[in-house]
């Protein structure tokens, strides 16, 4: 089993989507997603929460946590969204950066916008490593 963390500041926006889409799309036998963010918000940004309902996805009960040394040592893959240099070093875990606009504060069709990057981002990670 797999696991990949993605990972940005407040644990609020896009790492939620992507969470929860990579965890739509993959095969759960082969891979699972979770979130962090290294500032974790209070909750997850309401326009988030109005976006992913619309895609028949309810984080309305998700709680941002902390990005942690311990929780990254779970994980086989690290995907960071805008943490830059506050996100941990693990060795011997694989890392990419997805350089993507923070959803808070932005209207529904931006946010629809950085969903669906987003969306497109995790079905080419979970397309070149036969995670479906």
């Amino acid at each position: 089993m797999i696991t990949v963390l993605f990972a940005c500041v407040h644990n609020a926006g896009r790492s939620q989507i992507a969470e929860a889409l990579f965890n739509r799309h993959a095969d759960p036998a082969k891979a699972r997603a979770i979130s962090a963010g290294t500032h974790p918000a209070a909750h997850v940004h309401p326009e988030v929460v109005a976006l992913m309902r619309e895609m028949n996805i309810d984080l309305s009960g998700h709680r941002p946590q902390q990005l942690t040394a311990a929780l990254a040592a779970q994980a086989q893959w690290l995907i960071t969204m805008g943490c830059g240099d506050e996100c941990p070093v693990v060795p011997g875990i694989q890392r990419d950066d997805w350089p993507l606009a923070d959803p808070k504060g932005q209207s529904l069709d931006a946010v629809r916008a950085i969903a669906g990057d987003v969306e497109r981002r995790v079905h080419a990670l979970i397309a070149k490593h036969d995670w479906r």
